[in-house]
């Protein structure tokens, strides 16, 4: 007869490099939508805690405090719904004019979803504690689609049929004089239809191609 095996304790081990990544994730993720929803100053870490079912201490053994929480938070999410490259790059057609409408619209796509608007107002709210995140969203928002503009505001400058000496600078006016407008009328509660978000872009992208044309 087969003596029967000692059994064998089981301890839970510690968690894979994996399970540690998404559960960080989820984290940031919570935090993020609790910020947007409710703010800097009335979230809590408790709060956000529960949710994922940490304890405080696990949250604070990362983040010693909330603005380290908020910072990181607020960055994982501006990653999430930045545009990709390849999307940026499909704005391009032969027409100069309607890729630049094109960027326009897309930028405005994104900062126009009911989650673009609240990080715009969140952003606005808690820029003079955190005037950083002003320029964090600039890279990550908006900095790849600049580059991208610029790079073809270059080679029509190159081939002549523009005039602009400092690409990056024309990108970043053009952002400036195109897109932030729509941008600030919604993020302000306003609604804007899609009709009127076209004319106004087209209308501002035709003035910014006359001003770059060479004199």
């Amino acid at each position: 007869m087969d003596t029967p095996a000692p059994s064998v304790s089981v301890r839970a081990g510690r968690p894979t490099r994996e399970q540690a990544r998404a559960r960080h994730e989820q984290l940031l993720d919570c935090a993020f939508g609790h910020f947007l929803d409710k703010g800097y100053e009335p979230t809590t870490i408790e709060a956000i805690a529960a949710e994922v079912s940490m304890t405080k201490r696990t949250v604070y053994a990362r983040y010693p405090e909330k603005a380290a929480l908020f910072r990181a938070a607020l960055r994982r999410g501006m990653e999430r719904r930045a545009a990709s490259r390849a999307r940026i790059e499909a704005t391009y057609v032969d027409s100069l004019e309607q890729t630049l409408v094109n960027i326009a619209m897309l930028r405005i796509e994104l900062a126009g979803t009911e989650e673009g608007i609240k990080l715009q107002r969140l952003i606005n709210t808690e820029a003079y504690r955190f005037p950083d995140i002003f320029q964090t969203y600039y890279e990550i928002a908006a900095l790849p689609t600049v580059e991208f503009l610029a790079d073809l505001l270059a080679e029509e400058t190159a081939r002549g049929t523009l005039a602009a000496q400092d690409p990056m600078l024309a990108a970043n006016v053009f952002m400036s004089m195109v897109v932030s407008g729509p941008v600030r009328f919604l993020a302000s509660g306003n609604a804007l239809d899609a009709a009127s978000v076209s004319h106004r872009v087209t209308f501002a992208v035709r003035l910014f191609l006359r001003g770059a044309l060479p004199r």
